[in-house]
């Protein structure tokens, strides 16, 4: 770990002294470099066409319509668990979205800031129903897969210590060994982020033979996340995540938005559409921004379903991923 932090040190600096500002090396660049999981569907995966297509991919190109104007100049860049904070901090890329958890030690240790919560997540098991398992509180000594360089075997760790149980860790530096290692009965269960494992469920050869325990052992708020030292670029990649999520309790889809934009005369709906005051101007961008981004990928809800829930092949519920107002969690500052 002093290791890693010291690298990233090192990276932050060297990105400090070789760049001015984020937004002006991607308006130079004329792209966004955009951190994403390698392949995990529902947040970041290819299509059929080659295309990356997801939740997170959407949430870069939702930054990339707001500051370059078009939702397509994107270059994905896959990191794995185990680099992808070492890229980020280095300058390989511009914002991080590729389900990462926001924690005190990733935020204090390393050189990084989150730039806010867009999915709310916590740690689950996978079992196959043959095992007739239906509670990780029947778990002990069984041997459960882990993807390394993330925080789930900690914890599990501190799950099951604290409840006298034990168990056998098997771990595994990406998602693909996991899912063989789990199919040829290396371990009992993967445990993993409860969106995770709706998507490594669809990869095995019988989905169906296998299921999601409805325990709940952690909290993992998941998020983008940018270097530290540059607010004006902090603030843009986390307005951009709360426009659209505004966008969702305002009803502004990305179909309505040219009609809102004629024809509103709710102050918050100006407001976000950049009809009124300098919010856009005051970030570095123009009034347009948020249009834009709502415009190119549609509201948090319109994401959400399209790539996780009711939608896609996932189908993951809303749950506490609702507006606070629909009885779920999500609630973000309002533009005024």
């Amino acid at each position: 770990m002093k290791k890693l932090i010291l690298s990233l040190l090192a990276a932050v600096l060297f990105a400090a002294s070789a760049h001015a500002t984020t937004l002006e090396d991607v308006k130079t660049r004329g792209k966004l470099l955009c951190g994403v999981n390698p392949g995990l569907p529902g947040f970041a995966d290819k299509g059929d066409d080659g295309a990356w297509v997801g939740f997170d991919v959407d949430f870069c190109r939702a930054v990339a319509a707001a500051v370059l104007g078009d939702a397509a100049q994107v270059d994905y860049v896959a990191l794995t668990a185990q680099d992808r904070f070492e890229k980020l901090a280095s300058g390989a890329v511009d914002v991080l979205a590729r389900n990462t958890t926001w924690t005190m030690e990733r935020e204090t240790k390393f050189p990084l800031r989150f730039a806010g919560v867009n999915y709310m997540d916590g740690q689950g098991f996978l079992v196959a129903r043959a095992l007739g398992v239906n509670s990780v509180f029947t778990m002990s000594q069984a041997a459960i897969c882990f993807l390394t360089g993330t925080t789930t075997e900690a914890n599990v760790a501190d799950f099951f210590r604290e409840r006298q149980m034990v168990f056998t860790p098997v771990n595994f530096d990406s998602v693909n060994k996991v899912v063989a290692a789990y199919e040829a009965g290396q371990c009992d269960s993967y445990t993993a982020d409860q969106s995770q494992l709706y998507a490594i469920r669809l990869k095995l050869k019988a989905p169906d033979d296998h299921i999601i325990l409805p325990d709940v052992i952690s909290k993992e708020p998941l998020g983008p996340m940018v270097r530290q030292g540059d607010e004006q670029w902090f603030n843009i990649v986390r307005w951009t995540l709360f426009a659209l999520v505004n966008a969702e309790e305002l009803d502004v889809k990305a179909a309505g938005v040219e009609d809102l934009k004629a024809s509103s005369k709710i102050p918050a709906v100006r407001r976000l559409l950049g009809l009124e005051g300098t919010f856009g101007v005051d970030l570095g961008l123009d009034a347009d921004w948020a249009a834009r981004a709502i415009r190119a990928t549609g509201n948090y809800a319109e994401i959400f379903e399209r790539n996780l829930g009711k939608d896609s092949p996932l189908g993951i519920e809303r749950g506490i991923n609702a507006l606070w107002s629909a009885g779920g969690l999500l609630y973000v500052p309002p533009v005024r």
